[in-house]
């Protein structure tokens, strides 16, 4: 039985309170599957720069560097709209992504059958249930290619920006996504717009010939316009979608809006090696901060995950999203997620009721 470190990053507005749940859950699984976990917490976005007057001190770094995970709240808030650019505190989460090499953004999608009156989709599409995971590059493309910049041309202003993928990237978020699916349903769908862009025929060449790795994933492609559309008519056709970064902000936002359930999804960001980082999607939420109303579950989704795939305690992540069903099944639900005739709870009593499934 394993002995893990995890980083905590309890943020700003609900993080703290999000992640006090999630580590209540984590404790539980601790004692009943008979591992400890060393946890530490640390400071990052506004806490940070309230604390120590930038948004990712050094010695988050180093704490987030020695662990086997990190585990995030949120960041961010109105309280520091105003000040200077490259200190806020959205800063934090770029830069601990870039300090860990994080490079694959895992953002599942799924419709419980519990909620979903809540998607967005007809009836009838609803029922055929989603369960999908967007693995989206996060360092490469057109947000950090070069040359980038504005010109003058012709007498009139012109912005560029060149989206720019090289064979190692494609190939490494391809792996990802391979390995991801054999851990789901053994299929892997390649986004991309090969029929226009350069860029995108290099990723295709390079997805199919990582492929050859992977004799029992079943590999398709499909250009992003048509992956946009399928998504809305049809998404429980989606295993796991691979894409690069542009296109997988866009869908993987898309993805996540149709469940209708924004405060259920976690997600995750992994590297080609070192602690991976765990979060929940749905943002700071400041309005509520402190006042037992957040939904702990995206955080708590967040941790089956990080046991997943950092720490390979399969097991362990299907008995949290096994008791993450058996409390909705019972008709708990926080604010975010309440309809007529449910039980409303606030975050810690959510919490309580996950702890109590396990």
């Amino acid at each position: 039985m394993g002995n893990y470190r995890i980083t905590l990053l309890p943020g700003d507005g609900i993080g703290p309170d999000i992640i006090a749940q999630a580590v209540r859950v984590l404790e539980k699984v601790g004692a009943e599957f008979g591992h400890s976990f060393t946890l530490e917490e640390a400071l990052i976005g506004g806490a940070a720069i309230d604390a120590a007057g930038v948004p990712l001190p050094v010695e988050t770094v180093a704490s987030c560097k020695a662990a086997d995970a990190v585990l995030l709240g949120a960041v961010g808030g109105p309280k520091w709209d105003a000040i200077e650019k490259s200190i806020r505190p959205e800063r934090g989460l770029l830069g601990i992504r870039k300090e860990l090499g994080l490079f694959a953004n895992l953002r599942p999608a799924r419709i419980w059958p519990q909620l979903a009156h809540a998607c967005y989709l007809r009836p009838d599409v609803a029922a055929k249930g989603v369960d999908m995971l967007v693995v989206r590059e996060l360092t490469g493309g057109i947000y950090f290619g070069e040359p980038r910049g504005e010109k003058l041309e012709d007498g009139e202003r012109a912005g560029y920006n060149t989206m720019v993928y090289k064979v190692s990237e494609v190939r490494r978020i391809a792996r990802v996504a391979f390995e991801a699916a054999r851990k789901r349903r053994g299929r892997v769908c390649s986004v991309d717009k090969a029929n226009v862009l350069d860029v995108s025929q290099l990723w295709r060449e390079v997805v199919i010939d990582t492929a050859k790795e992977y004799p029992d994933v079943e590999l398709t492609h499909m250009y992003v316009d048509n992956a946009a559309m399928q998504l809305v008519r049809d998404p429980s056709q989606f295993d796991v979608v691979v894409t690069g970064n542009l296109f997988g902000d866009i869908l993987s936002d898309e993805a996540s809006v149709i469940t209708g359930s924004i405060g259920m999804l976690p997600s995750a960001s992994l590297g080609e090696s070192g602690p991976g980082l765990y979060e929940p999607i749905h943002g700071s939420a400041p309005d509520i901060a402190g006042q037992d109303k957040a939904n702990p579950l995206a955080t708590i989704l967040s941790v089956a995950m990080m046991l997943r795939h950092s720490l390979d305690l399969p097991a362990e992540a299907e008995a949290i999203e096994a008791a993450v069903e058996k409390v909705l099944d019972a008709g708990w639900r926080t604010g975010d997620i309440a309809e007529p005739g449910t039980k409303l709870v606030g975050c810690a009593r959510m919490g309580d009721l996950v702890v109590e499934a396990l």
